[in-house]
């Protein structure tokens, strides 16, 4: 018996890919379609996402969800609650990526800072070019030891670590004047 995560379908985008559901997404979704119907701040999109998922959960025979599927049920959702014209600009968001920053360090190699950081704006650099992008860079941590070649952490971390921080932000910055991105740094 397969077990879906949280009794939730996946969703199979237009593309084929099977995606897991996740709330966040919707949520991410709702509130840039809302912001392109004029609700810069609208705040039911979390209660609108809750009430999708509880739907979805309570839908057992629903092992795969196909987009246009979940659009036509968010949309319809909408215009019960008198929020039609979101509803029309409702589209799903690119999924969430993660990236895991130990992969990078690996593949520079212990020391090579600079190979590092060429791969991360370059990772970077393709995150950031979709619209409404959201990623995930993993395992922090866990990288500056690999770069530093050290097993406990040190005041040299400290400072790698930040530098990994900044340079993040000042790339996703850049790209986020253009495209609207969400990202997280764990």
């Amino acid at each position: 018996m397969i077990c879906l995560k949280d009794n939730l379908p996946v969703i199979q985008l237009a593309s084929g890919q099977a995606i897991a559901f996740e709330r966040d997404w919707l949520v991410r979704s709702l509130t840039q379609a809302a912001a392109r119907a004029g609700f810069a701040k609208w705040w039911l999109a979390e209660h609108v996402a809750a009430s999708v998922t509880e739907y979805l959960r309570e839908q057992p025979e629903l092992n795969v969800l196909p987009v246009e599927r979940l659009t036509a049920a968010v949309q319809s959702v909408l215009q019960v609650i008198g929020y039609g014209e979101i509803g029309q600009h409702f589209a799903p968001a690119p999924p969430r990526v993660q990236v895991s920053l130990v992969a990078l360090a690996m593949e520079a190699g212990a020391g090579y800072e600079l190979a590092f950081f060429e791969m991360l704006g370059r990772r970077l650099r393709e995150l950031c070019r979709e619209p409404g992008g959201c990623f995930e860079l993993l395992g922090l941590e866990r990288c500056v030891k690999l770069l530093r070649g050290k097993k406990t952490w040190s005041r040299d971390c400290d400072a790698l670590r930040e530098e990994i921080v900044s340079f993040t932000r000042e790339h996703s910055g850049t790209a986020a004047a253009r495209n609207e991105i969400a990202f997280s740094l764990a």
